[in-house]
C-alpha cells in the first residue's frame, strides 16, 4: 500500500505534469498541445436516427462517437424478446445484428473516428459487431480506437444489468482484453466506470476506491489468464462522474491519478510507463440535473465541465439541459456540445496546465481524497477484495447508506438544489424528444425479416461452434466475430452464454 502521511502526502512529491505519479496529468503539456475529445453520448429510436444524431455532431465539430444502447441491448435480448417489449429504443439504440451495426455507422469511416460504447454484460458481443463492419469497410484492425465499457464489475454494484455469474464474466472480460492485445491494440478493452457508481449515490470518496478496486481486480484477472501487465494495461481507461463541488471533483481526479500509479507499480511492477497512467472520461452529472427550471441545468453542466478541464479529464461529454424530462433534442445537444466548445476556446483554461496546483485548498483536499480511499481499499481488501464484496453485498450496501443521506440531505434542506427545495417558481413545462412507437415495431419487423433471409444452417452452425468454446478454455471473441457475420443475433449469442454459464441474481436481489 501507499504508505500515508498525514495531511501532506502530496505537498511533498513536487511531482510534475506529464511525470510520475501523474497527480498534475498524464501529458507534460496538456491541452496546450492537445485538446480533449469532446465525445457526446448518442443512441435513440433506430439505428438509422442515431447515425443521423452522429452526423449531426461531426458536422458540429465533435471529435469522438459514444453510443448509447438500448436496455434490452444491454441485457442482451433481442427487440422482439417479451422482455424488450415498452423498452425498444427508448433509453439508446437497438442493436439486434450486423445489420443494425452497418446502419448505425453507415457513412462513417471508422479508420478516421474514436468510438465508444457504453456495454458491459454483451460487450464481447458488441465489439464483434464492430470489428465485422471495419471488416467490411477494409479497415485494417490495428487502425480501430475507441473502447466497450466493458466494466461488469459496476453492475453488480451499482447498475444491476448484469446477466451472468461474477466468474464467468471475468472471463469474458479477460477474453476481450487478450483479444485486443493482439489484433485490436489501439483498442481501450475495458473503462473502469466509478460514473454508474456516483450516479447511484456513493460519494466523491467512494468514487474513487471502489473504481480503483474493480480495476485492480480486472489486472489480476488478466493476469491470472497469462497475460503480461504491460500487454493490456495501457489500454486500460476509467470514467469519471463530476458533480458540482468543483474543488473536490477537481481534487478528486488528480488524487485518482496518483493513487492508480502508486498501486500499479507496487503491486504489478510494470515496465511501459502508460501501465501505470490513468486516462480517463468525464461525463458531467446525471443526477444533479432538475426537470424543475431545467435551463439552470445548463448551468451545473458548465461548472461541472470546467471542473473535469481543470482536473485533467482526456475526454468529455456534457449533458444536454433537458434529460431529466426526455431524450435530448437536436437544440439542447447542440448546446451541450457548445458549453466545450466554448470553454477550449474562449475562457483560457486550456493555455495553463495544472492551474489549481499549489492551492493550499486543493492540494489538502487532494492528499485527504488519497488517504481515505485507501482506507477504504484497504478496508475492502481485507475481507477478500473486489468480488468477494460484490458476493457479500459490501459495495452495494455501501451506496445505498450514502445515496439515503444525500436524499435526506434535499429533503431536509440542508443540501440547497435551486428550483427544487429553494428559490421555485411557477413554470410552462417544456418536453423532451418524443418517439414514435411505430419506431419499434418497425425494428421488430425488421429483425424477422433478417431471419428469415439469412442462411439458417450456417447460423445455426457458428452458435453451436460458440456453445462447444464455452466449455473450453478457448478465447471466445473469434467464435463471436463468426457468428455476428453469420447474422445471428445478440440474443442467441447471449443465449448460447446464458446456456453455458448460467445467470446470477445479486444478494440484494436486484
Amino acid at each position: 500500500m501507499i504508505r500515508i502521511v498525514s495531511g501532506d502526502l502530496l505537498m511533498n512529491d513536487e511531482s510534475e505534469p506529464g511525470k510520475p505519479p501523474y497527480t498534475r496529468g498524464i501529458y507534460p503539456d496538456m491541452y496546450k498541445t492537445r485538446l480533449w475529445t469532446m465525445r457526446q453520448y448518442a443512441g435513440f429510436s433506430t439505428a438509422k436516427q442515431t447515425n443521423e444524431r452522429f452526423r449531426l455532431l461531426l458536422e458540429h465539430g465533435q471529435t469522438g462517437l459514444s453510443v448509447a444502447f438500448d436496455l434490452p441491448t444491454q441485457l442482451g435480448l433481442d427487440s422482439d424478446h417479451p422482455r424488450s417489449l415498452g423498452e425498444v429504443g427508448k433509453v439508446g439504440v437497438p442493436i439486434d445484428s450486423i445489420s443494425d451495426m452497418r446502419e448505425l455507422f453507415d457513412g462513417i469511416d471508422l479508420s478516421s473516428v474514436s468510438t465508444s460504447m457504453t456495454i458491459n454484460a454483451p460487450a464481447t458481443t458488441l465489439l464483434a459487431l464492430y470489428v465485422a463492419i471495419a471488416d467490411e469497410q477494409g479497415v485494417d484492425r490495428k487502425e480501430l480506437r475507441g473502447t466497450v465499457q466493458n466494466d461488469i464489475l459496476k453492475e453488480y454494484i451499482a447498475r444491476g444489468l448484469y446477466i451472468y455469474p461474477p466468474e464467468a464474466s471475468m472471463r469474458l472480460t479477460s477474453d476481450l482484453m487478450k483479444w485486443c492485445s493482439t489484433n485490436a491494440p489501439s483498442w481501450n478493452t475495458v473503462s473502469v466506470s466509478g460514473y454508474h457508481m456516483r450516479e447511484a449515490g456513493c460519494t466523491a470518496v467512494e468514487e474513487v476506491a471502489l473504481t480503483i478496486l474493480n480495476g485492480m481486480e480486472y489486472v489480476k484477472h488478466a493476469i491470472e489468464a497469462g497475460m503480461s501487465v504491460d500487454d493490456f494495461a495501457p489500454r486500460i481507461s476509467f470514467f469519471f462522474a463530476c458533480q458540482n463541488n468543483i474543488l473536490e471533483e477537481v481534487s478528486k481526479f488528480r488524487a485518482a491519478r496518483k493513487i492508480w500509479y502508486e498501486l500499479m507499480t507496487s503491486r504489478f511492477k510494470p515496465r511501459n510507463p502508460k501501465s501505470a497512467m490513468l486516462r480517463f472520461h468525464t461525463q458531467t452529472a446525471g443526477a444533479s440535473l432538475t426537470a424543475q427550471q431545467p435551463f439552470n441545468n445548463i448551468v451545473r453542466v458548465s461548472y461541472q465541465a470546467l471542473s473535469s478541464v481543470l482536473g485533467g479529464t482526456q475526454s468529455l461529454h456534457t449533458n444536454s439541459y433537458d434529460e431529466a424530462i426526455g431524450l435530448p433534442t437536436d437544440e439542447a445537444v447542440t448546446i451541450a456540445l457548445r458549453t466545450q466548445q466554448i470553454l477550449a476556446s474562449e475562457t483560457g483554461i486550456v493555455n495553463h496546465i495544472d492551474p489549481l496546483a499549489g492551492s493550499y485548498v486543493i492540494e489538502e483536499m487532494t492528499s485527504q481524497i488519497i488517504k481515505n480511499s485507501l482506507e477504504l481499499i484497504e478496508s475492502i481488501e481485507s475481507t477478500g477484495g473486489a468480488l468477494s464484496g460484490i458476493r457479500s453485498g459490501v459495495q452495494q450496501r455501501m451506496i445505498h447508506e450514502s445515496a439515503w443521506k444525500h436524499l435526506n440531505s434535499i429533503e431536509e434542506g440542508t443540501m440547497r438544489v435551486i428550483g427544487v427545495n429553494v428559490n421555485q417558481q411557477d413554470e410552462d413545462p417544456i418536453e423532451g424528444q418524443i418517439l414514435d412507437p411505430l419506431l419499434a415495431k418497425n425494428q421488430v419487423l425488421s429483425l424477422s425479416k433478417m431471419r428469415l433471409e439469412r442462411d439458417e444452417g450456417m447460423a445455426k452452425a457458428s452458435l453451436q461452434k460458440l456453445s462447444k468454446a464455452c466449455q473450453t478454455d478457448q478465447n471466445l471473441m473469434d467464435f463471436i466475430i463468426d457468428a455476428v457475420r453469420c447474422y445471428c443475433t445478440v440474443g442467441e449469442i447471449n443465449q448460447v452464454l446464458c446456456d453455458s454459464f448460467g445467470t446470477w441474481v445479486s444478494p440484494s436481489g436486484v
